[in-house]
């Protein structure tokens, strides 16, 4: 087999039940999301992951060591897999970001590719970082089964970018539900989406910031 990519998204916090952007903000898992990353690692494990490689972030971090504690890998901490820096919008829901920000979220949440937040990332950036981040990981590597726990916005990102969709088109990938995960498998034709938002137990996509349903106003 060629090199393969499980993107895996942290379990949930508080804001993502209560649709707070969080970006770099470091919020732990709330114990419904300890659970999800408890019940969602003996799955990866039996994938026989070859290398683990996480954000820095509390709720990727404690994601990551779940399976862990099953494989006895390492974990390589790069803070490129973060979420998007989302600057101004941090903190805030998506219906206060509606009242202040109207504009730019609404631009943002249909793809564009401005700068989250007004003084955030835009998601050519993060895609970039993403991308940066496993390639490293990856060089001069084979048939590696490569573990990434990062968060639901960076994954659509990365998704995007190894497919090679024009930026306007990533935020048509799906939302990432908390503790599940999607595959990318390289192939002769390049990378390949074999698999996207799996896991054992359906959950909601919680947060605008991860491919949420988009409200009515703001489309």
């Amino acid at each position: 087999m060629g090199n393969q990519i499980i993107l895996w998204r942290h379990g949930q916090t508080e804001w993502n039940v209560a649709n707070k952007f969080q970006g770099h903000t470091d919020i732990p898992l709330n114990e419904v999301g300890k659970f999800q990353a408890s019940h969602a690692a003996p799955i990866i494990a039996a994938m026989d992951p070859t290398m683990i490689i996480a954000s820095d972030l509390v709720r990727a971090q404690s994601t990551a060591h779940e399976l862990v504690k099953l494989t006895g890998l390492e974990v390589l901490t790069d803070p490129r897999l973060r979420e998007t820096n989302c600057g101004n919008w941090e903190g805030l829901t998506g219906d206060e970001i509606r009242k202040v920000d109207l504009a730019n979220l609404r631009e943002w949440s249909m793809g564009g590719d401005n700068p989250a937040g007004t003084v955030g990332e835009r998601r050519s950036e993060v895609g970039a970082r993403g991308v940066a981040a496993i390639t490293e990981a990856l060089a001069g590597k084979e048939n590696q089964r490569l573990v990434v726990a990062t968060h639901g916005g960076t994954s659509r990102t990365i998704i995007g970018s190894f497919l090679d969709l024009p930026i306007p088109y990533w935020s048509r990938v799906g939302g990432l539900s908390n503790a599940q995960w999607s595959i990318l498998e390289e192939s002769p034709k390049g990378w390949l989406l074999v698999e996207h938002n799996a896991g054992s137990i359906p959950e909601p996509v919680y947060g605008e910031e991860s491919g949420a349903v988009i409200p009515d106003s703001v489309r």
